[in-house]
């Protein structure tokens, strides 16, 4: 089993920073990639950015491309959302995934871009 927990969310304005951090516990040794899906009231959960455990392969959705940046700490089994310039259209609840042939979801946390 692995366990995510997801921290960092919250309100900010448009234009503004925000970091979100979700640490991985548990069996973690074989866990391949790791990244963050968003879903907003009403819409399908969709994908954020993902980076991969060895070699730090990035991808992200092309809607927040340039924006936001994916990042990971191996040692403290933690992967990082920086969030820069998020728009309304963020506004989501975002959930941290892990994957190692299973899924693995956080509780979600909580995202509001607003004025």
């Amino acid at each position: 089993q692995v366990q995510l927990v997801e921290s960092g969310g919250g309100l900010v304005q448009p234009g503004g920073s925000l970091r979100l951090s979700c640490a991985a516990s548990g069996s973690i040794f074989s866990i391949y990639v790791m990244g963050w899906y968003r879903q907003a009231p009403g819409k399908q959960r969709e994908l954020v950015a993902t980076i991969t455990r060895a070699g730090g392969i990035t991808n992200y959705a092309d809607s927040v491309k340039g924006r936001f940046t994916i990042s990971r700490d191996n040692a403290k089994n933690t992967v990082y959302l920086q969030m820069n310039s998020p728009k309304p259209e963020d506004t989501a609840v975002y959930y941290c995934y892990a994957a190692r042939g299973i899924d693995y979801w956080g509780q979600g946390t909580q995202v509001t871009v607003s004025s």
